[in-house]
């Protein structure tokens, strides 16, 4: 092969750059990266998935979202995940059951017809069938959320806690003792890790304060507001999600208050309208590259070696610090 004698290594050097390229070191796979580039040299895509009895594809099974309100987070974590299989070598297959069909049957369906290699499962609550099924089916599969202790621990997930811990602990640095927490009321995994963590920080750095939490758009307002007119009043209010912010935002200004001045305001998961807040909000951004890359890590294990994972991996959140933190006056 050209590029192998080029870059003066082997074929399968060459072939573990273009198919696995977790395999290498960074400076070998830098070097005939660059040459499989300059040469203008393809795969044949066909005679490797010959050879090794594999599609090249991992199916993702996508969560429901309103077209008229897309979820911009799952947005994200999809191209980050399109990206980091592509580098990989590998295509992401979207799927959805058909009207009337369930999910594993959805799964059953994929499976038979051999294609895909793995699954792909985000969104994952307590006891979710899709794990139970491709556990049964031992098939492979990675989970962006967690498994529960005795299901395969194919997983990566935000260090939730620690990321709220942090978030509190920022508040305490700029004098805030009086908290608040505003959430959502859905019994989801990462949403009780939130309000764990914010339980922790508070503990932590001394602070105090009450908790609330809402079922819906319609309540934040006034929920928010109920939690701002206590005595003594929180000088900051701790969001679970993001998108509670414009009705903390609401809130403040019905109570007479600046956020950014008079109340302390932070969210989690960094959506593209939290800059656009005024004041831009302080939050939490997921690192859906890395996520990724990990998830495409474990699920070649798993189809190229047969190895699963023997325990899941957390990821630190990253703190976004705009000016809707104030230092107490």
């Amino acid at each position: 092969m050209d590029v192998a004698r080029a870059a003066g290594v082997s074929r399968q050097t060459v072939s573990n750059a273009i198919n696995a390229p977790h395999k290498l070191r960074a400076d070998t796979l830098e070097r005939v990266s660059t040459l499989i580039k300059e040469m203008g040299y393809r795969a044949d895509q066909s005679a490797r998935s010959l050879r090794s009895g594999t599609r090249q594809v991992i199916a993702y099974i996508t969560p429901e979202t309103d077209p008229a309100n897309p979820n911009a987070l799952m947005s994200g974590f999809l191209e980050a995940m399109v990206a980091a299989a592509g580098d990989a070598g590998y295509r992401i297959l979207l799927v959805r059951p058909r009207p009337g069909q369930s999910e594993a049957q959805a799964l059953e369906d994929i499976i038979a017809a051999r294609t895909a290699d793995a699954f792909l499962l985000s969104d994952v609550v307590d006891d979710d069938r899709r794990v139970d099924y491709l556990t049964e089916a031992d098939f492979p599969f990675a989970v962006f959320g967690r498994t529960r202790p005795g299901a395969p621990q194919a997983w990566v997930d935000v260090d939730s806690v620690q990321a709220m811990i942090d978030m509190v602990g920022l508040l305490a640095s700029h004098g805030h003792r009086q908290v608040a927490f505003l959430g959502t009321s859905a019994e989801l995994p990462w949403l009780r890790h939130r309000a764990a963590g914010f339980r922790s920080g508070k503990r932590r750095f001394g602070m105090v304060g009450p908790e609330a939490y809402v079922d819906g758009p319609d309540e934040v307002v006034a929920v928010a507001r109920g939690l701002l007119d206590r005595l003594p009043r929180p000088s900051a209010l701790v969001l679970d999600d993001d998108w509670l912010a414009p009705g903390a935002y609401a809130a403040a200004q019905a109570e007479g208050l600046t956020v950014g001045v008079d109340v302390a305001v932070t969210g989690f998961n960094d959506m593209p309208y939290t800059r656009l807040l005024q004041p831009p909000l302080t939050t939490v951004r997921l690192p859906l590259r890395r996520i990724a890359d990990a998830l495409v890590n474990r699920l070649l294990q798993a189809i190229e070696e047969g190895v699963p994972p023997e325990a899941g991996l957390l990821l630190a959140g990253e703190p976004v610090l705009r000016p809707s933190v104030p230092s107490v006056r």
